[in-house]
């Protein structure tokens, strides 16, 4: 029974994402439909409101470009930046797992980060005030684990009452004794390779944080398939990011710290509800320098609703607005401490992105006016097409290319579901303002899980990635 019940979701999941992939296609088609059967009609009548929204689009545009040039580089001179810089090529490793109401899949994160099977692996779990059975399944995982004869790691246990992330992290590591200090988020597993591939990019004693290569898991609903589709097209411009040191979006659910810098630093802002990105700000801020790790892969699990997802960005987004109003000295500033292509291209283009996000609405309303009215199909074709080269190239170089093949036949219509991703962003940014003004705080906006890595067997890429198929 159990047996049929899960075909026919099978079932019911292709037929859904064939439906919903068919109708995107058929969309795509009708504008190139449009563009070589219409016949162009020239009018003065959105020619300057045209050549405006075209203007205020440039800087983002440069910023794109510029990163599409650098990032193939990566790989050549990130392997070169390594065979120089001087490392410790296996230091002591301490994963801290913050997890709040984590039942699900609190052990499955564990199980992966021992899979691993780093030689200096130290493992400290904090309990965040959880109210479901996540204090009974870390203890009874951890009592099994050391009973185990050949249990090689060492794995702690930290129960507080409810007092948010960063302050669970800084307890954590308060206990924590290895040389670099990994967080990773409780509904993710990680890729066996990823401790290591995480540490041998600390080439010198400047490098004081590595972001990780976060990818969606949960991606059998079409919510989750456009967030997966969302990470590799956004973690891909790290690489060039990371050329110029100049990452300073380091995702808690795959980042890696110099323990002696944070400790410097003094851990992680309670004050700012997107702590991840705070701390990696302002280790640049500080002169250090930070760099992103292609192949250090783990899995997350996505919000698998929109509302869940729109509280989610919601999060995001005013913690990194706090975090730059926080650090606003990072902007144009002229030290030689910071840098420039930080200091006066990605911080002001990434503010300059969000004033173009609260007026999209009209901007795209205009062009789409001039599109139709005047049968000019052709820059909405070069879109198209030169976002489903991107997203190619993207699959194509990505460390787990097979993983994400699925985005291959779903590449030439991505440039429709970026618009979802625009619009969840956008009330996001409202909700963010209207905080702002207001003075209010915002608290852990957290989702149902749904368990999708409960059967992650992953001793192998070719294992792990069978659950997500």
């Amino acid at each position: 029974m159990r047996r049929y019940q899960k075909m026919s979701q099978t079932f019911r999941t292709t037929a859904t994402h064939t439906a919903f992939l068919l109708s995107l296609y058929a969309v795509t088609l009708l504008m190139f439909y449009f563009a070589f059967t219409r016949q162009y009609i020239a009018t003065d009548q959105f020619s300057l409101l045209r050549l405006i929204v075209l203007i205020l689009f440039i800087p983002i545009i440069i910023k794109y470009a510029f990163q599409l040039f650098f990032a193939p580089l990566y790989s050549i001179i990130e392997s070169n930046r390594m065979k120089k810089g001087k490392t410790n090529l296996t230091p002591s490793v301490s994963v801290l797992i913050p997890a709040h109401n984590e039942e699900i899949g609190i052990t499955k994160t564990i199980t992966s980060v021992l899979e691993t099977n780093y030689s200096k692996l130290e493992i400290i779990v904090v309990n965040d005030g959880s109210t479901d059975s996540t204090h009974n399944m870390i203890t009874e995982f951890i009592a099994h684990y050391r009973k185990n004869e050949h249990a090689k790691a060492s794995i702690e246990y930290i129960a507080l009452r409810n007092g948010g992330k960063a302050r669970a992290l800084n307890q954590a590591l308060k206990k924590a004794t290895g040389e670099i200090i990994i967080t990773i988020d409780a509904d993710s597993v990680m890729d066996p390779a990823t401790i290591q591939n995480m540490v041998k990019r600390f080439t010198g004693p400047k490098v004081a944080a590595v972001a990780g290569n976060v990818i969606i898991g949960n991606r059998k609903k079409t919510i989750g398939l456009i967030q997966q589709l969302e990470y590799l097209y956004g973690f891909y411009f790290k690489r060039a990011d990371s050329l110029f040191n100049a990452v300073y979006i380091i995702g808690g659910a795959a980042a890696a710290y110099r323990r002696e810098i944070l400790d410097q630093m003094g851990g992680f802002d309670p004050d700012i509800i997107t702590e991840d990105i705070e701390i990696s700000t302002r280790m640049l801020s500080l002169g250090y320098r930070t760099c992103y790790a292609a192949d250090a892969v783990v899995y997350t699990e996505g919000p698998s609703t929109i509302q869940g997802l729109c509280n989610q960005r919601l999060r995001w987004k005013f913690g990194r607005l706090l975090t730059f109003y926080k650090h606003k000295r990072l902007f144009f500033s002229t030290q030689k401490k910071h840098n420039p292509y930080l200091s006066f291209f990605i911080l002001p283009i990434a503010i300059y992105a969000e004033a173009i996000l609260f007026f999209e609405g009209i901007m795209l309303t205009i062009f789409y006016a001039y599109t139709f009215s005047t049968n000019d199909f052709f820059p909405l074709i070069f879109v198209i097409l030169l976002l489903t080269s991107v997203i190619f190239l993207q699959v194509l170089t990505d460390a787990k290319t097979r993983f994400h093949k699925n985005l291959l036949l779903l590449a030439p219509a991505a440039w429709v579901l970026f618009y979802i991703i625009d619009v969840v962003e956008y009330q996001a940014l409202i909700r963010s303002i209207k905080r702002l003004v207001k003075r209010e705080s915002l608290e852990w906006q957290k989702w149902a899980r749904v368990g999708v890595f409960q059967n992650v067997q992953h001793k192998s890429h070719t294992a792990l990635t069978k659950p997500f198929a």
